[in-house]
């Protein structure tokens, strides 16, 4: 039987299930609004450009709506629920698609299982300072893999509702706090564009905010994972790009702009220096008041719920893809028979992460200082890798035939955001150190890990052609 013929009972997706917002919901809940904005930009104000964090949201932003331009126009022609496996395999070869699939899924295994480790952190600070009992951080990270699994299993749009629900009330929280800074009239140096001119956002240490604030995108390409479920996927999947980005963009630099003008631009590097871990807490009780603070820390325990629920369905989605197309274990292509879910995958995904999980635990290792910022740091050196191949092979898909796409969306586009992509890159691995808060050589030794992991994939994918080559010919393009 070939891979084609796979289609049968029990191994489809719910067509026709999902339209542009549950994309968006899947995406940036992925992003995890709350939890980037109070995890990741106190660190770029206090080690970066200072208010020039808020425009440079709008930068990396802009340098992802040029990446959904090229991403977008292939979407017309290639998708799957393998998401960025199926381009890269049509644009540049099937040994550099299954590379790809390999580096991601290990980027989304990373970054899911930071997550959870965060998330147990977390949690059991929240207990104990409310007078509760010192509870593992393990205990909570395994609770919410077995959560996360049962809502996964449920069909698509059970997942998107959830994630709309959790997405609406973290932004809600931060809107509120944003306008009632700029009704209040700002801060101590009133409401000023400062932070976005071109010396605040030019200045000294933007490298290094670029770095913490690319990280807080990932996610946004998760859109491609969905291509099989969605409602008229050609225009679905383009209009769900370029909304995330531009929702992820501007929001992002509107509470930024905020909390720089409550503490006062010329201020907000020092204060975020001082204070990073309650930046944004003692700025949300002092213009909300006390309660609201509560509410802080529950919709950041809701907002790592969302980000683990996303990337879960993201994860399930290529184990499915690739299980599917014959690369690895077919069962990984069963769905559920009344919720055409590929709940096998999430199946081995849960007892995958409960497994990571606890081998972390019991070494002895750091639910935020290892767990949370290595695999973090990690999953951002992946996820730019695969960012800058699909840019590569948008290029390359167009290359013998332009199909009737415009040069911009076919070439220029694509190399000016991989020229962007590769920039960020390089800067990502060189302060590796600082994203992670670490100097062990294993850190170091990331790039070097997802290379070989890469590399990995390809020798695979070069055995299959000689050993089976009906499964080889059918590699990241059987569903296209």
């Amino acid at each position: 039987m070939s891979v084609i013929e796979l289609g049968g009972a029990g191994t489809d997706l719910r067509r026709n299930a999902i339209g542009v917002s549950h994309i968006v919901f899947f995406v940036v809940a992925a992003a995890a609004p709350l939890t980037a904005v109070v995890g990741a930009s106190p660190a770029a104000f206090a080690f970066g450009n200072g208010s020039g964090v808020s425009a440079t949201y709008l930068l990396v932003g802009a340098l992802y709506l040029l990446f959904s331009v090229g991403f977008t126009a292939m979407s017309r022609f290639v998708g799957s629920a393998g998401g960025f496996y199926p381009y890269i395999a049509a644009g540049l070869s099937r040994p550099a698609g299954v590379a790809g699939a390999f580096i991601a899924l290990a980027t989304y295994i990373a970054i899911e299982l930071a997550v959870f480790g965060l998330f147990g952190f977390f949690v059991n600070d929240i207990v104990k300072t409310s007078g509760g009992p010192d509870i593992a951080w393990w205990a909570y990270g395994c609770t919410l893999a077995i959560l996360i699994y049962a809502c996964g299993r449920r069909n698509i749009e059970f997942s998107g509702r959830i994630l709309g629900y959790c997405m609406i009330a973290e932004i809600a929280i931060l809107a509120l706090f944003s306008l009632r800074v700029l009704i209040s009239g700002g801060g101590p140096e009133g409401i000023t564009l400062a932070p976005f001119g071109f010396s605040a956002v030019f200045g000294p240490g933007m490298g290094v905010s670029l770095v913490f604030v690319v990280a807080s995108f990932i996610g946004f390409e998760a859109t491609a994972i969905f291509g099989e479920e969605a409602r008229d996927p050609k225009r679905t999947i383009a209009r769900a790009t370029y909304i995330a980005v531009i929702i992820i963009a501007v929001f992002y630099a509107f509470v930024t702009w905020a909390v720089a003008l409550h503490y006062g631009p010329s201020k907000i590097a020092a204060e975020a220096t001082a204070n990073t871990a309650t930046l944004y807490l003692t700025a949300v009780q002092a213009m909300l008041g006390g309660p609201a603070g509560i509410a802080l820390n529950a919709l950041l325990v809701t907002s790592l719920f969302a980000c683990a629920l996303s990337f879960h369905n993201t994860i399930n989605r290529y184990f499915y893809s690739l299980g599917r197309e014959g690369l690895t274990w077919s069962g990984f292509a069963r769905t559920h028979g009344t919720h055409q879910s590929p709940y096998m995958a999430g199946a081995v995904q849960t007892a995958m992460m409960i497994v990571l999980i606890l081998a972390f635990a019991l070494s002895g290792q750091d639910p935020y200082a290892v767990v949370f910022a290595w695999m973090g740091a990690f999953a951002s050196v992946g996820i730019l890798a695969l960012q800058t191949m699909v840019c590569l092979a948008v290029i390359g898909f167009f290359r013998a035939d332009a199909r009737g796409v415009s040069a911009w969306h076919r070439i220029v586009a694509p190399l000016v955001s991989m020229a962007g992509l590769m920039v960020c890159l390089v800067l990502m691995i060189l302060n590796l150190p600082l994203v992670s808060g670490s100097e062990s050589p294993i850190v170091a030794s990331f790039p070097v890990i997802l290379a070989g992991i890469g590399i990995a994939g390809a020798a695979l994918a070069v055995w299959l052609k000689t050993r089976k080559p009906e499964v080889y010919a059918n590699l990241g393009r059987a569903f296209a």
